[in-house]
């Protein structure tokens, strides 16, 4: 067992860590020794903006969007979804922390295009290992131990990503707790090409009233 300080918190590696937590550990090392005055930053993000995006890998907000620590909130889910949580957060993020502009950021390439809510419902059914997915579609291993509750899930899934960038502006201006001075722009990260393309209806649909 190895045991790591620094001046904040003493944490200990064990052998049976697994490859990645040891990374993990290592790489928060090599920040923290790097961290300089961050820990000043206030709490308020001092841009003032919000990004709602996809938690999808390829995605770094940080760097297509500019970001430093400090600058902005990223708030992120499976498809980059307007869901009541990530609304909660939007609101929160006014409200208490003083941001004034938001930004809806989905992409191409989206794994949410792959299956709908009857198929994720029928794959957690069969197991709860992870799924396989071939030119036909996803395959359960059917092991068994699987659960109907996805059944009863809205899993956002996305048809036309374009238009699920228009549905999750609307459904954020049309919400009560969102003020009307609040500009929310829709955006479609090009994962080819590290681009954003505005999507001209949905910023349209979020512009200020």
């Amino acid at each position: 067992m190895e045991t790591c300080e620094n001046d904040h918190v003493t944490f200990k590696r064990t052998k049976n860590m697994s490859k990645v937590v040891n990374e993990v550990v290592s790489a928060n090392a090599e920040y923290v020794a790097n961290f300089g005055d961050k820990g000043s930053l206030p709490m308020p993000p001092a841009r003032q903006f919000a990004i709602l995006t996809c938690m999808d890998a390829r995605l770094d907000p940080a760097k297509y969007a500019g970001l430093a620590e400090g600058d902005a909130h990223v708030i992120r889910n499976a498809g980059g979804r307007a869901s009541d949580d990530a609304i909660r957060s939007l609101v929160i993020s006014y409200k208490l922390l003083g941001t004034k502009e938001w930004f809806v950021v989905h992409h191409t390439d989206c794994g949410m295009e792959t299956f709908t809510t009857d198929i994720m419902g029928e794959l957690l059914s069969g197991s709860l290992k992870t799924s396989s997915v071939d030119e036909s579609g996803w395959h359960d291993s059917n092991a068994g131990g699987g659960t109907t509750d996805g059944k009863y899930v809205n899993w956002l899934t996305i048809s036309d990503n374009a238009k699920s960038v228009i549905e999750d502006v609307e459904r954020i201006r049309n919400n009560s707790m969102v003020p009307s001075e609040i500009p929310i722009y829709g955006y479609i990260y090009d994962c080819k090409t590290g681009e954003l393309v505005e999507i001209p209806e949905a910023t349209d649909a979020g512009r200020v009233r």
